[in-house]
């Protein structure tokens, strides 16, 4: 998976591995990664102001249409993990890459990116360009890095 050099926003979470994410080897179960992507990218809306409530209430869903996982080293029971991702994309759809790091020794264990877009709701249609209110909302946010 190719990583982008250019972040719009950054943001970062750290989470603790729960007993119901691992198998029984005590390591995470490659499905649940996704759940932490899900967690991380709410953090992210929380601290823009943008939450999915928001969105719907805006008249949109915003369906995740590709996800990629690369796994690198196993994450396993207890461990801590940090989750940073970057927004490599937000005005024809939201496009966030991620990487995991054990929150202790700062080990690389896992890179993943999502893709999702906009769809009216009423309509159901797939929108080309991202909502206004969405991009407001990005461009607002204390970290933004507009691409020079």
């Amino acid at each position: 998976m190719k990583r982008k050099s250019h972040y719009y926003a950054k943001h970062s979470s750290e989470y603790d591995i729960a007993f119901f994410d691992v198998d029984s080897m005590d390591i995470m179960w490659h499905g649940h990664y996704v759940k932490y992507l899900e967690l991380a990218r709410c953090a992210f809306l929380e601290d823009i102001h943008y939450h999915y409530h928001i969105m719907r209430e805006q008249g949109y869903a915003w369906p995740v249409v590709q996800l990629n996982v690369k796994y690198i080293k196993p994450t396993f029971f207890r461990q801590k993990i940090r989750v940073e991702l970057g927004v490599v994309e937000y005005e024809t759809c939201l496009r966030i890459d991620y990487t995991f790091f054990d929150a202790q020794t700062g080990q690389k264990l896992t890179t993943a990116s999502t893709t999702q877009v906009a769809v009216e709701i009423a309509s159901k249609e797939m929108q080309f360009q991202t909502p206004a209110s969405w991009r407001a909302a990005i461009e607002q946010y204390s970290g933004f890095c507009p691409k020079e």
